[in-house]
């Protein structure tokens, strides 16, 4: 598969006019090669076989991650590299850093203006597998965790539990920070867990993903403990509407900009968009951030399999918010995107 993924890189080398790419960001060398040490950098020619330099300590761990490219062993790979780039190369400028981009000033180079990350947004079967693995085993661990009692159990301590689950269940890793916030906490978006103790009549937001075989789970599920007011029935009832409408939305073709504004839509309508603070969904994949983001000032088009959260919440200073977030994958031919974090999204009362 990264056979392929560098050939579309070629095709993508030469519609920039240049004759090769030079890859230094490494989550991208990752795509590209299948390499997952923590120092690497990538020639790709527009005509002829890949380059992959690194240094001593993954000399045999790129023999075996990386059998069908040529190797090239060094601390300085962007020196090493800059031997082997006749004519006019594309460089990742917008994450080189300073230093090494004035390496580069004597050779003729264009940057290659995001050009991997572009190619990234598109999964192919074997990334949407391990993202669906990654959003099952996310899913257990929470419903797993919701059987027991939350009440009087510290947010630290509820956090640590949700990820003990994941990695228990098969995860490599947590694909970021657990955000678990109870009560009033809860109307901070990326609130960090505190000792505060959860108690009943509490909303409590878990924001929390998985990750395998280096994909990033992603999701976000708000309950309550006990009876909820009805404030806060309101408050998840229109999130829950404007999520449902805004995963709908994710269909091949669909401009980013017009999903965005279908989903603030149905919390305008119900009086709540005052109270949504954050964005309302962004790629994931290698990243848990990453291309395409949904709002109103990002272009673009929805392309068929790419995968992305959907997250509208609503956040009320000093009394609590609500958020319910999914990983979903544009499927084409007109089918609705299918949902990876298969979980309900109604309001879970919990003892």
């Amino acid at each position: 598969m990264t056979v392929e993924r560098r050939a579309r890189a070629v095709e993508a080398i030469q519609a920039l006019g240049a004759d090769g790419l030079l890859v230094t960001t490494l989550v991208n060398v990752r795509y590209l090669t299948g390499f997952t040490g923590s120092n690497g950098a990538l020639l790709v020619p527009a005509d002829g076989p890949a380059v992959f330099l690194t240094d001593g300590r993954y000399k045999d761990q790129a023999a075996a991650e990386l059998p069908d490219v040529e190797h090239v062993i060094t601390r300085d790979l962007v020196g090493e590299a800059s031997g082997r780039m006749p004519g006019r190369w594309a460089v990742e400028t917008h994450t080189l850093s300073v230093d090494d981009h004035a390496r580069l000033t004597d050779l003729d180079t264009v940057s290659a203006d995001r050009l991997v990350e572009g190619l990234r947004e598109v999964k192919d079967e074997i990334e949407v597998a391990a993202l669906r693995r990654a959003c099952a085993i996310s899913v257990e661990a929470l419903q797993g965790l919701l059987t027991g009692p939350l009440v009087g159990r510290t947010e630290r301590e509820v956090a640590r539990d949700l990820e003990n689950r994941m990695i228990d269940l098969g995860a490599e890793a947590i694909a970021f920070d657990t955000i678990l916030a109870s009560g009033p906490n809860s109307a901070i978006p990326h609130h960090s867990p505190t000792d505060r103790v959860l108690a009943a009549g509490d909303l409590v937001k878990a924001d929390f993903g998985a990750r395998v075989d280096g994909y990033h789970a992603d999701c976000t599920r708000t309950v309550v403990l006990g009876t909820p007011d009805d404030w806060q029935r309101e408050a998840h009832a229109v999130v829950q509407a404007s999520q449902a409408a805004g995963v709908q939305a994710l269909v091949e073709g669909a401009a980013l900009a017009d999903v965005d504004a279908l989903a603030r839509e149905v919390l305008d309508d119900a009086g709540w968009l005052e109270h949504f603070t954050t964005g309302l969904g962004h790629g994931v994949g290698l990243e848990i951030h990453e291309d395409p983001f949904i709002g109103r000032s990002h272009a673009g088009r929805l392309a068929r399999c790419t995968t992305l959260t959907m997250e509208p919440g609503v956040y009320v200073p000093g009394r609590g918010g609500v958020r319910i977030e999914d990983t979903v994958a544009v499927t084409g031919s007109g089918a609705p995107p299918e949902v990876l974090t298969t979980m309900t999204t109604d309001l879970l009362e919990i003892a």
